[in-house]
């Protein structure tokens, strides 16, 4: 079994999972994991401080209001906030943070649409946090026929691989 798979495993077996940057202007990938998470019996929380509701839940400003702390984290936002989530991850002990990328693992590959910060990556794995950094939840999760093809053709191309 690869590690990307075993990291997808351990992450997908947390039941409480936080979801940094729902948006209410535009339906996005984000708010896909959300609804899938959701769906799938997870206890989900919504994070972005413009925000207070997010589908009729509470939505909250960052990791440290969520009334639960939660056990994972699935960040699809700018790098800038990525680093901000991992640290109050550290902070709260939360030990599994998935970092989205379009483009599968593999650094640098859609570099202007990635959550992925190098340095949120290195401070995961110094403070003993299973970092994905990179692909997408809704790749796994109940996929689509797009998020499944997606899996494969990334997959096939040698971009899941963690390292």
């Amino acid at each position: 079994m690869a590690k990307i798979d075993t990291l997808v495993r351990d992450f997908l077996a947390q039941k409480k999972i936080a979801v940094v940057g729902v948006s209410d202007k535009r339906d996005t990938g984000c708010n896909l994991g959300y609804r899938k998470f959701k769906a799938a019996g997870y206890t989900v929380s919504a994070v972005n401080p413009r925000l207070s509701i997010f589908e009729g839940d509470p939505c909250y400003p960052d990791l440290k209001a969520i009334p639960q702390k939660p056990e994972a984290v699935f960040i699809l936002a700018s790098p800038k906030v990525t680093d901000q989530i991992v640290q109050q991850c550290v902070e709260l002990g939360i030990k599994h943070v998935w970092m989205h990328c379009v483009m599968g693992t593999k650094p640098g590959l859609a570099s202007g649409i990635s959550s992925v910060s190098p340095e949120a990556v290195r401070v995961c794995r110094e403070n003993g946090i299973a970092v994905i950094p990179g692909t997408c939840p809704n790749q796994y999760l109940n996929p689509d026929a797009g998020h499944a093809l997606m899996r494969v053709v990334t997959r096939a191309l040698g971009f899941q691989s963690v390292n």
